[in-house]
């Protein structure tokens, strides 16, 4: 299996090569040659698969046994998830006939990303360590600093993925005042010598432009050999498809006899495209999902997408900040909401499905669709930097409605979707984002037949989120923080000596001294740069 930039190119990169590089020279994603199709008898021989299994499983059909052996890559697999609370890793929880939540918060720092970078980190340990295990005495060793911007749960997802690891040092860039109080603590409390954390004063998108421009800045590159962390990084995408496959399994199970006439629906809270990629793939494998449903705040580029038909960012008449709750916007268009993971202006890995939907409607003959696509797409990308709108044909829109919908939800949607669930039989405490998903699959539900259920997928724990969930609920007089959020791991989270580093104002050059500054100290060490 080799892989390609979406924005063209003769370069055919390996998996390691891939998860190496993370973004293309010219600036494109990297994304598979093909999409392998599932082997004939998936549906019986994966049915009692554990999730370990089932990634070693999913994981070998994009990665040749010359590139990692089964035996490697089961010994990753295991190392990555056995820091997980939960047995199955990714259990999914049932709260009506119709309706259950894919709980993805189980890691070690209760987040989904955890899925993806616990197994992330050990690819780029276990790719480092046998490059230097091939290199002549004497020879310099090979190290990475990994560069990333994260609009709350990417940064500590990553920095507990790569904590203390052998040649790897890690610098996190996020928007000071705009993750939650412990996102922030659960990055900067991490005392390991190899952790940074930068707090940028200004938006996500600020942090993600800085890290774009590293990859932009030819001297830098040059200098550092820049590569990638975040979900721009394939491996990200592919460690997530696993988890699809296992609710599929076990919602089968539990649906019995009735499983193979009913439409099964993912609902993605999403703001970077990233985990609702994965599903994506899962699809196109074979696994059979009935539709994907995108879930946005107020922060909603992709619901306009496919409800409007424009792919733009945000419009100009926004609402200013206010202190009841409403959403407000920062002067990049950016608003803050009561769910700022997804307080993101672009969704980086939108790229990727727009490459499928223009390879499925470029005019070329077969032997030059694939030139095509790139080339269109590379186009819509120009446009989109030039002008924040890019023109989409019908026939694109068309296809991708084929087998997504979305919907918005406002803020006090959120609140309300936190509250009704508190108070339902049973009770369930669940994080704005999760309530954000929760409540666009209510709305697509009042649209739908009956032969159909959903599966909500929970991106994060409650107590990441306390803000919000006590906006919620503190009312309510049979509810205690403490007492039904707060998990152990938490307690005095908040109290602990911080290491972080301000960044005065969104500028590169400042970012580069400190990156700098540390790379001096070592000047054996490689950069690899996250979006």
């Amino acid at each position: 299996m080799k892989y390609f930039s979406t924005r063209g190119g003769n370069e055919r990169l390996s998996f390691e090569e891939t998860v190496l590089t993370g973004l293309a020279p010219n600036g494109g994603l990297y994304i598979p040659e093909t999409i392998p199709s599932l082997p004939p008898d998936w549906k019986t021989k994966w049915r009692s698969y554990s999730f370990i299994d089932l990634s070693v499983a999913i994981l070998s059909l994009y990665i040749s046994r010359e590139e990692i052996s089964e035996i490697d890559l089961r010994t990753l697999v295991q190392k990555s998830y056995q820091t997980f609370r939960h047995p199955d890793i990714t259990p999914l929880k049932k709260l009506d006939d119709k309706r259950y939540v894919l709980e993805l918060f189980h890691g070690p720092t209760f987040a989904f990303k955890d899925v993806a970078l616990q197994l992330l980190g050990n690819l780029f340990e276990f790719f480092l360590l046998r490059r230097n295990a091939r290199k002549a005495p004497g020879e310099k060793q090979e190290k990475l600093t990994v560069v990333g911007a994260t609009s709350g749960d990417t940064g500590s997802a990553a920095i507990y993925g790569l904590r203390n690891k052998a040649n790897i040092s890690i610098f996190i860039l996020h928007p000071k005042g705009r993750v939650s109080p412990i996102q922030e603590a659960q990055m900067t409390t991490v005392s390991d010598s190899n952790v940074h954390n930068l707090a940028v004063t200004g938006t996500f998108d600020d942090c993600q432009d800085i890290v774009k421009s590293l990859f932009n800045d030819a001297a830098f590159n040059a200098t550092h050999r820049l590569g990638a962390v975040n979900s721009i990084n394939w491996a990200r995408i592919l460690a997530q498809t696993v988890y699809y496959f296992l609710s599929y399994f076990h919602i089968q199970a539990q649906l019995g006899p009735d499983a193979e006439r009913i439409g099964i629906q993912y609902v993605v809270p999403t703001g970077n495209f990233g985990d609702i990629l994965a599903g994506y793939y899962a699809q196109r494998m074979g696994l059979p999902i009935s539709k994907l449903v995108v879930a946005t705040n107020a922060n909603d580029i992709l619901a306009r997408f496919w409800n409007a038909g424009k792919y733009e960012k945000a419009d100009s008449d926004l609402e200013q900040s206010t202190s009841d709750g409403k959403q407000g916007t920062s002067s990049s268009g950016v608003k803050e909401t009561l769910s700022p993971a997804m307080d993101i202006l672009v969704s980086s890995n939108f790229e990727r499905l727009l490459w499928y939907l223009a390879y499925e409607n470029v005019e070329a003959e077969e032997a030059n669709r694939h030139d095509a696509a790139c080339e269109t797409l590379a186009g819509w990308m120009s446009k989109m930097k030039a002008d924040g709108r890019v023109p989409i044909p019908t026939g694109v829109l068309e296809t991708a409605r084929r087998d997504f919908l979305a919907e918005r939800i406002s803020d006090q949607q959120t609140l309300l979707t936190i509250q009704s669930h508190f108070e339902e039989t049973p009770s369930y405490v669940v994080d704005p984002h999760t309530a954000v998903g929760l409540a666009a699959g209510q709305i697509i539900a009042s649209r739908e037949s009956s032969a159909t259920c959903q599966i909500m997928l929970s991106t994060a724990h409650p107590a990441k989120f306390s803000e919000a969930v006590t906006l919620a609920l503190s009312a309510h007089p049979s509810f205690n923080f403490e007492r039904d959020v707060l998990p152990a791991e938490f307690i005095g989270l908040l109290e602990k000596k911080r290491n972080v580093i301000d960044i005065l104002k969104p500028d590169i050059d400042l970012v580069k001294a400190v990156i700098e500054g540390f790379a001096e100290r070592d000047p054996s060490s490689q950069t690899v740069v996250g979006l």
